[in-house]
């Protein structure tokens, strides 16, 4: 357990991550958490971030350190993109026997079914949110593919949200990567960016609309109301 917590300790610190061939660790940790359920607590956000701090002035396998930001950002890319499609094929193989499944205190198919309605008019932008939000980034992709989201849909708004999220906060820690209160301050912006990443869940959590709210389903779509009424008998 010791171990454990001094590895987590360890993936703040810059030294131990380039001494420890981190932009692999980072790899793994960010394929981890975008596709595996054991992987929700892993600190995608700023472990990003913190590559991009690296990368400044890092001169491997290129000669210019933009050129390699863009090089091993574009790896980690490909491994959030992973990620999302191994949650996918893992909800889309789970569908039939959860949607089979009978009602249970945690799990109704009333809600299976409003959540394939949410999914089929808004699953795209769903798909790229979830990419910074923590908890959900992991579970998001597998809720696709358990409402059998239309493949080619989610591939293109997963290859998106991916470069989004990827690039869009390794290139502020490039950008900042050599600036010296970030480097002395780093733990307090990490602790920022949980902050910020978690608030939306929390604010949802508080003040949000529940799921029947959100998704009004029309007068005309007799059918799913149907499939809701069965469900909850």
């Amino acid at each position: 357990m010791n171990e454990l917590i001094d590895f987590f300790q360890n993936l703040t610190d810059k030294e131990w991550l380039l001494d420890h061939h981190g932009l692999y660790v980072i790899m793994a940790i960010v394929f981890a958490e975008t596709g595996l359920f054991i992987g929700f607590f892993l600190p995608g956000d700023y472990l990003i971030f913190v590559m991009g701090i690296l990368l400044k002035d890092y001169l491997q396998p290129y000669p210019n350190d933009l050129a390699n930001w863009f090089y091993w950002a574009t790896l980690v890319v490909i491994c959030a993109v992973l990620g999302n499609f191994v949650g996918y094929f893992f909800g889309y193989k789970s569908s039939n026997w959860l949607f089979k499944k009978k009602d249970t205190w945690y799990l109704k198919q009333k809600h299976l079914h409003q959540a394939q309605v949410f999914y089929e008019r808004k699953g795209g932008m769903a798909i790229v949110l979830a990419r910074f939000i923590p908890i959900v980034r992991t579970f998001a992709p597998i809720v696709a593919g358990m409402v059998k989201m239309n493949f080619k849909r989610f591939t293109i708004y997963n290859i998106f949200g991916a470069a989004l999220w990827v690039y869009g906060i390794s290139i502020i820690g490039f950008l900042l990567g050599t600036n010296q209160w970030v480097s002395d301050h780093l733990e307090y912006i990490i602790i920022g960016l949980v902050i910020l990443t978690t608030a939306p869940v929390i604010f949802k959590m508080i003040f949000g609309k529940s799921v029947q709210e959100v998704v009004k389903i029309d007068p005309d779509e007799k059918e799913l109301e149907s499939l809701d009424e069965d469900a909850n008998q």
